[in-house]
């Protein structure tokens, strides 16, 4: 096994994929979505996360999914377990602001698709920012965060995931794709804890 890198390398970013509104309002059973036990406190401890890199000078990137009414941009997204959702007008695809503290000034990038590079301008962000290493948090462990992680990794980026602050469609498949990030880059997954305190050493430094 490779030794692992250091936490942060070069400049840090903080992408946090897919906080959105319907996580704090909608608790039905039946979810477009199937979430694993815990989900939303999971997304709130995020919030620990975010603030930490703004203390410390670290940009925040909001990624958001979005689709448009007429399901136009779907693609085969719905041949699986999951049904319509994230709809642009709908109020449950807004971002959580008030939960996550998003400022006017944050990065925010929508998104059609289950990758945060697919189809957007998250990399000519990235590069403009001279990012190094990403610190992933939100949602879905095995969708979103995994496939925005596969192609960060495979886009020479360092990949780091938060573990408290990542949550799958079930446990089983949350620790599968966290297994699976950790497959790809010796040290990926991480604690909140040691992210927050290299954080404050990166902002110091």
């Amino acid at each position: 096994m490779n030794q692992p890198r250091a936490l942060i390398e070069g400049r840090p970013a903080l992408i946090v994929i897919d906080i959105q509104a319907s996580t704090f309002i909608d608790h039905s059973d039946d979810r477009a979505i199937p979430n694993k036990d815990g989900y939303a406190g999971r997304m709130w401890q995020a919030r620990g996360a975010i603030d930490a890199a703004r203390a410390a000078g670290i940009p925040v990137i909001f990624i958001q999914e979005v689709h448009r009414a007429d399901l136009v941009d779907f693609g085969r997204e719905l041949d699986g377990a999951e049904t319509v959702h994230c709809l642009e007008d709908d109020p449950r695809t807004a971002l959580a602001v008030e939960q996550m503290g998003i400022r006017p000034s944050d990065y925010r990038v929508p998104k059609r698709r289950y990758s945060a590079f697919f189809g957007t301008d998250f990399e000519i962000l990235l590069r403009g920012l001279k990012v190094e290493t990403l610190i992933v948090v939100g949602g879905l462990t095995d969708v979103c965060v995994h496939y925005t992680f596969v192609d960060g990794h495979q886009s020479d980026f360092f990949c780091r995931v938060i573990e408290e602050c990542v949550a799958g469609s079930s446990e089983e498949a949350h620790e599968a794709a966290l297994r699976v990030m950790e497959y790809l880059q010796t040290g990926a997954r991480r604690g909140l804890q040691e992210t927050v305190e290299a954080m404050a050493a990166y902002g110091a430094a």
